[in-house]
């Protein structure tokens, strides 16, 4: 039962009939799992502080450099040297003391990435490589958890949602894993707002699919273009023959 600085705190989404009591109360209940504490993930971690989810896993081995803060806005000049996830961690409490935060400051091998994606009720795939993303879609669709994807380099980036049900496509139906090569923001370069529109969808998305409130993205693209401000969707289906969900 919400009690009643939960029911103030989280009034303005209460009010809202699409979560009402019932969705607080589930977002409360929940545990997600943010992959990537750069770009992406700081919007994300931080939208779901705020929104009330009760747990939060922080995974990423790295540490914050001052180029990363152009657009890593969980980090400041402080926390150069730290490693990520503890500066982000410093940062979610302080806007959701009562959250319980996770971190996890090691590059998982697939095994050990199943054993913490098992018994949560979403994963945010905020990295920045591919290897990560397909091992993460393997993972996610052996134990059923929702998959929210996001990326974004130069003006551009895209989100999508994974349900991993019977039902609908996986990440490997809609990107053949031979046919990409990491593109790194480090060599391509990108514009800070872009990766916050992006992880902003994405943390809404994780909503969505937690309190159950209107449709997800599912067998849907969406394409950003920050240059011309121009917001474009392509579908995608499940394939039968697909090597993880056919």
């Amino acid at each position: 039962m919400l009690t009643d600085e939960q029911l103030l705190k989280y009034s303005r989404q209460i009010m809202l009939p699409q979560i009402d009591i019932d969705g607080q109360q589930k977002l409360i209940d929940s545990h997600v799992i943010v992959l990537g504490l750069g770009g992406l993930g700081s919007p994300v971690a931080m939208y779901l502080a705020t929104s009330g989810i009760g747990e939060i896993t922080l995974i990423d081995d790295d540490k914050v450099d001052l180029s990363n803060l152009q657009r890593q806005i969980i980090h400041n000049m402080s926390s150069q040297g730290q490693e990520k996830v503890e500066s982000a961690k410093s940062k979610l409490l302080e806007l959701n003391p009562k959250l319980k935060v996770n971190v996890i400051n090691q590059r998982l091998n697939e095994r050990s990435l199943g054993d913490v994606i098992k018994n949560v009720s979403g994963v945010a795939d905020c990295c920045d490589n591919f290897e990560t993303r397909f091992m993460l879609n393997r993972q996610c669709y052996q134990y059923g958890v929702p998959l929210i994807s996001g990326a974004a380099i130069r003006w551009e980036g895209q989100l999508t949602t994974f349900m991993m049900d019977d039902n609908s496509p996986c990440y490997r139906c809609l990107y053949e894993e031979d046919s990409f090569t990491d593109q790194t923001c480090a060599q391509n370069g990108v514009v800070g707002p872009v990766v916050g529109v992006v992880g902003s969808m994405q943390a809404l998305e994780v909503i969505k699919v937690i309190t159950g409130a209107g449709k997800p993205a599912v067998g849907l693209l969406t394409l950003y273009d920050g240059l011309d401000n121009i917001f474009s969707q392509i579908k995608y289906q499940k394939k039968t023959n697909c090597c993880v969900c056919g």
